[in-house]
């Protein structure tokens, strides 16, 4: 099964799925924390993650995967929604909010 595969499998396996450094209650970086911060707004407590520090393959793969270059990435419902700027964004107009429920 190649890395592309599990990834896909992943996002499949969870309405929300974050690619990001660290763990949802421990975010190693500030644009993962921003990112769960934002999703735990939105009234999310059920964030399929995984830690792309722990998993060189991965952590290459998903950037290949979606072709954006910066971890986070977050997935909703199977699609790529993006990093945390573009999260920012769409939870500052409400956006974000209407993909979630």
């Amino acid at each position: 099964m190649s890395i592309q595969d599990v990834i896909k499998g992943q996002i499949e396996k969870h309405k929300v799925m974050l690619y990001m450094k660290g763990s949802p209650d421990f975010p190693q970086c500030g644009f993962s924390a921003n990112t769960v911060n934002i999703l735990r707004a939105c009234g999310v407590e059920d964030i399929g993650s995984v830690n792309v520090l722990e998993d060189p393959d991965v952590r290459q793969g998903i950037k290949e995967f979606s072709n954006w270059p910066t971890i986070p990435q977050l997935y909703v419902n199977g699609e790529f929604i993006g990093g945390s700027d573009i999260v920012t964004e769409m939870y500052q107009s409400g956006e974000l909010q209407k993909i979630l429920k």
